[in-house]
């Protein structure tokens, strides 16, 4: 018996505003972390892929044309593979700690969306999907944890 081919994934895109440069000593715990916890995500059950630059992460990927943010884009098999990686382990280690590292921003930081699977979202794609998260409050085109939306294939019958 196969399995069933899996119709979408989903995307994930987070950015954060700095609090200081990526090289300063305050930075220093979570830049020393980025490559375990990438690591850790890589291996997860219903991984599927990140960006990455050349570094191995994408902490210098433009986003948003502000110096101060950075992004991390990923696709998962499912909220609950993504959801697993996020609250265990060393990310849930380096989340109770973002607020040394990020400032607090009053809009969405964090949007979900489908994607067919194989596709690898762009930057570009990403931040229109944020923005439209931010205009629009959580829709079936961008969506948060909290309020989801199920992939069209799920709705399919």
């Amino acid at each position: 018996m196969t399995s069933p081919t899996v119709a979408h994934e989903l995307a994930q895109v987070n950015i954060a505003r700095l609090k200081a440069p990526l090289d300063s000593p305050q930075l220093k715990d979570f830049v020393d972390a980025l490559d375990p916890v990438n690591a850790v995500a890589d291996a997860a059950d219903g991984f599927v892929w990140r960006l990455q630059s050349d570094s191995g992460n994408a902490t210098d990927v433009p986003v948003l044309g502000d110096d101060w943010l950075i992004i991390n884009m990923s696709t998962w098999r499912d909220p609950n593979a993504l959801t697993a990686f996020m609250y265990q382990g060393q990310h849930r280690e380096l989340l109770s700690r973002r607020y040394e590292w990020f400032d607090r921003v009053a809009e969405a930081m964090t949007a979900l969306w489908w994607v067919p699977a194989g596709h690898r979202p762009t930057v570009q794609e990403a931040e229109s999907r944020l923005l439209h998260l931010r205009e629009h409050g959580p829709t079936q085109h961008a969506f948060t944890l909290r309020t989801s939306f199920p992939s069209a294939a799920s709705t399919e019958v």
